[in-house]
């Protein structure tokens, strides 16, 4: 098998498995509306847990974030501003569609993940709690922020190898 065809398995096979992961977390917006809106009953007519079910919320919203950016980006369903944006493709657009991946985005991903990853890891290590509740979990938060910059530069390599591969 050539290089072209493993890399090209490859991925498909991390492309799904994104997808598939994605589909799944999605699901965490139920959970996440159910205690967003659990927050004023608990607060005001039960007296309690409205500070936890915020906690809960916060971590869950944190996840499906960091996966709801990376299939914005995959579905090219990101906002942009621009004269042209919705216009005929410009010579501009050519190459930014060409090169923007590996020029802009990758950079600062992997800024993100170099400068994140020992706060990150102390946070998982150390169960970071809360600061003003001490409920556990805030850990997942830090992790999430690293988890969207991986995801993000995953999907910007796959855009690349994609063209790449386009061009042969």
């Amino acid at each position: 098998m050539s290089d072209s065809l493993r890399l090209r398995a490859a991925c498909v096979i991390v492309t799904g498995a994104l997808d598939r992961t994605t589909r799944l977390v999605a699901w965490l917006v139920l959970p996440l509306a159910l205690l967003l809106f659990a927050q004023w009953p608990l607060r005001d007519l039960v007296g309690a847990w409205s500070r936890q079910a915020n906690d809960v919320g916060q971590w869950i919203f944190a996840l499906y974030v960091a996966f709801a950016v990376r299939a914005a980006t995959r579905a090219k369903a990101h906002m942009a501003t621009s004269i042209d944006a919705t216009g005929p493709r410009t010579h501009w657009r050519e190459i930014m569609g060409r090169f923007g991946e590996a020029v802009l985005v990758l950079p600062w991903t992997i800024f993100v993940l170099v400068s994140g990853a020992v706060p990150t890891w102390r946070s998982v290590v150390g169960l970071e709690a809360f600061s003003d509740t001490f409920d556990p979990l805030y850990f997942v938060i830090r992790l999430s922020a690293w988890l969207l910059a991986l995801l993000v530069a995953l999907e910007a390599m796959l855009v690349i190898v994609s063209a790449g591969e386009d061009e042969r």
